[in-house]
């Protein structure tokens, strides 16, 4: 793994990061390509709101500012309405670096659907083109293997003789067996598919599940040819993002969505998954659009953001507890801000663009009181202190600006 660059004043050498300590055999992480789902899986979950048009341009706007290579911006098959947006969204991505895709069932209506799409916009959009592949889908839809292995074939070609590129989905994939991913991704590749997607579509997938079946779509589908493998996952066990980063090892491609919105419990969380990329040294972006990306999710599809979100939540690098709050007051003393923001931070503050925050409250001790005093203009006197400490210790949570200034008046 390649290791973390070192700058002047970021604390790294402070750390001893067993992350990277080598004792245990460890998978060769790397930088791969992203794929942004938020505008479509993502807007597929239950309690998701589906934001307008401008907001949409916007999030693929600040998609591009992260970095990511590319976004699935619609489903043509859901509506006229959907269509819509997706030319809309498709002639967008002429502005910037990123490509568009689509998502579509291999079913004649969804493929037609694509291809007019992509004429209609004037701009190329990868088809990512999805079937079930597990025994239980394909029970409960009475599908037989030669019915899907047609469908698949001839999905695929129409597409490929349309000029799109075509990205072949086994939904399912994770709870699938090998011999049936074998014939649909070989038969979707002889028609021209130039990408694979393994999905854990239901969240069944461990880390150590993740790692087999891309295993296995590397070395007995892929088996050297110019295909690209890209990785799929959802969050129902709550792996979504180790899962993910656990794909970079082998995956070309790997998919989140914003704050980890989508189909049930949702997706892997691109927010967490650019910020891990980062701090494993693995990218060098500029994240600080993730703070803008995630609210406009969290205000346009009613997705929550928890006070405790990581790095995005209102509490991520907030603290009144005064032991952790007299640590970074006293590396903020020394003037040595990258000192302040990893003492008591596993995600630095300034890789998202925000910084340190001591408040006052029940666990706090003198230290956070004066501090707040200094910070907002008031002369840390024995008589203020003494007012804030007690108030403090006699609250259930911590104290507003509002109430500190009160109590700093003479």
């Amino acid at each position: 793994m390649t290791p973390m660059p070192k700058e002047r004043g970021d604390r790294e050498d402070l750390i001893y990061d067993w992350n990277r300590d080598g004792r245990a055999s460890t998978a060769n992480y790397r930088a791969v390509e992203l794929d942004d789902e938020t505008l479509r899986d993502g807007l597929q979950g239950p309690s998701v709101r589906n934001p307008p048009l401008a907001v949409k341009i916007r999030l693929l706007q600040l998609m591009d500012q992260l970095g990511i290579e590319s976004a699935d911006i619609g489903l043509p098959g859901a509506s006229a309405q959907a269509r819509e947006t997706i030319v809309a969204l498709a002639k967008e991505t002429v502005k910037l670096r990123l490509k568009p895709n689509l998502a579509i069932r291999t079913h004649p209506a969804d493929v037609q659907g694509a291809i007019e799409a992509s004429v209609e916009a004037g701009v190329p959009i990868e088809a990512c083109a999805f079937i079930g592949s597990s025994p239980i889908r394909r029970l409960a839809e009475d599908w037989s293997l030669d019915t899907m292995l047609r469908s698949v074939e001839e999905s695929v070609a129409t597409l490929v003789r349309a000029g799109l590129a075509v990205m072949f989905v086994t939904e399912d994939t994770t709870r699938a067996d090998p011999e049936t991913l074998i014939k649909l991704n070989e038969t979707a590749i002889g028609a021209g598919a130039t990408r694979i997607c393994i999905s854990d579509t239901v969240g069944h997938a461990t880390p150590e599940g993740v790692r087999n079946v891309l295993a296995f779509a590397r070395d007995e589908i892929v088996r050297g040819r110019d295909v690209k493998l890209d990785y799929h996952g959802h969050n129902d066990r709550g792996l979504g993002t180790i899962n993910a980063l656990t794909a970079t090892a082998i995956a070309d491609r790997v998919h989140g969505c914003a704050l980890g919105i989508g189909e049930r419990v949702g997706n892997t969380s691109m927010d967490q998954l650019l910020v891990n990329l980062q701090l494993w040294g693995l990218i060098d972006r500029d994240l600080t659009p993730l703070v803008e990306y995630a609210a406009l999710v969290a205000e346009h599809c009613g997705a929550a953001l928890p006070p405790n979100y990581p790095a995005l939540g209102a509490d991520a690098f907030r603290t009144g507890t005064g032991v952790h709050a007299a640590a970074v007051i006293k590396a903020l003393r020394k003037g040595d801000q990258g000192l302040a923001d990893r003492v008591y931070s596993g995600v630095p503050a300034s890789v998202v663009g925000r910084e340190q925050t001591i408040e006052v409250g029940p666990m706090s001790g003198e230290s956070n009181a004066i501090y707040w005093l200094e910070k907002h203009g008031y002369e840390p006197t024995r008589e203020r202190i003494a007012r804030i400490f007690d108030a403090a210790k006699a609250s259930d949570r911590l104290l507003s600006d509002e109430q500190l200034a009160a109590l700093s008046k003479p």
